[in-house]
């Protein structure tokens, strides 16, 4: 008779309606000698979505990821990945996982096929098909037989990714996939993972500093604040306007006060923009200004881009 330790039974109810999530963290906390690294996380990853782990540097997105991998232990909390409890049962939990993390390490004087080869039996022997079938994928075709020495910064990535897709994963997770590529490296690996997640159906956690990159790619992301999580939803909910007017003025501090008093506005930013109330249109906005002596030049609807959500996230 199998004896269901407390973690197992915690996830155990209500596990038909968690069925879909790839990545589950309930309630964790990672200190390193006593320095605080994550707080209290919990985090989820539904299947079939590409999510955008986002936080400054220190936040503890690594050190998440690293637990997410079984490579960093809690200290309290649960981790959960395809199912399994990833600290009692990690060759399960991580059977369909291909990972980047940290910096990925090869044989400069090997060839990438037989860095591939050899990487591969830290798993599982892995037939020369599936080798060529990875090489196709993330395009090093016809460069596969050259010392990886001979490799630029963007094709040691893609080796980087072909590595982690050898165990034909249903979940990627990649930590800075696109850190020290140019914009002609970042658009390819773009567009591979866009490819891997269209063709293959995978689900994909990716962390990165790369906000515009994280916009164009993620349909979910989450926020880590100094270990915290301050937001986590979809990406479309982060971009959606909250009606943010991009005004002119020779004085916006004392505009920004005189709309507020007004109670025509909730917010503004950058100096330039204010974000205005329910149900206030941007013709009552003018008016108001011109009406309080403001010499107003320009007015503008402002789109709210995801580098602007994270600020004000951070800023909160």
């Amino acid at each position: 008779m199998k004896v269901t330790g407390p973690s197992e039974l915690s996830f155990a109810e209500g596990a038909s309606s968690r069925s879909n999530r790839l990545i589950e963290l309930r309630g964790v906390t990672k200190r390193f000698r006593g320095r605080l690294a994550v707080d209290d996380l919990t985090l989820e990853v539904p299947a079939g979505e590409i999510y955008g782990l986002l936080g400054h540097n220190g936040a503890g997105k690594s050190t998440a990821i690293g637990m997410m991998l079984g490579q960093v232990w809690p200290t309290r909390g649960e981790v959960r990945v395809c199912g399994h409890d990833v600290m009692l049962r990690r060759t399960l939990a991580l059977r369909q996982v291909g990972a980047i993390f940290e910096s990925p390490a090869f044989y400069d004087y090997l060839s990438g096929w037989r860095n591939l080869e050899i990487l591969s039996h830290y798993t599982a022997p892995t037939s020369r098909q599936r080798l060529q079938e990875v090489i196709d994928w993330v395009g090093l075709t016809g460069r596969e037989r050259s010392a990886v020495r001979t490799y630029s910064h963007g094709m040691r990535a893609r080796l980087a990714l072909a590595q982690a897709l050898l165990p034909e994963p249903t979940l990627l997770i990649l930590d800075e996939p696109g850190d020290g590529l140019d914009p002609e490296g970042i658009h390819e690996m773009r567009e591979t993972i866009l490819r891997l997640h269209r063709e293959l159906g995978l689900t994909i956690l990716l962390s990165s500093h790369l906000l515009n990159e994280v916009e164009q790619l993620c349909t979910q992301i989450g926020v880590i604040r100094k270990g915290r999580k301050v937001f986590e939803g979809p990406t479309a909910h982060a971009l959606q306007s909250r009606n943010w007017l991009r005004i002119t003025v020779p004085d916006f501090a004392a505009a920004d006060r005189f709309l507020r008093q007004e109670g025509l506005i909730d917010e503004s930013r950058d100096g330039r923009c204010v974000a205005m109330s329910e149900g206030i249109s941007s013709e009552a906005i003018i008016r108001r200004l011109v009406e309080g002596g403001f010499r107003v030049s320009e007015v503008a609807r402002d789109e709210q881009t995801l580098e602007d959500f994270y600020l004000s996230v951070m800023r909160q």
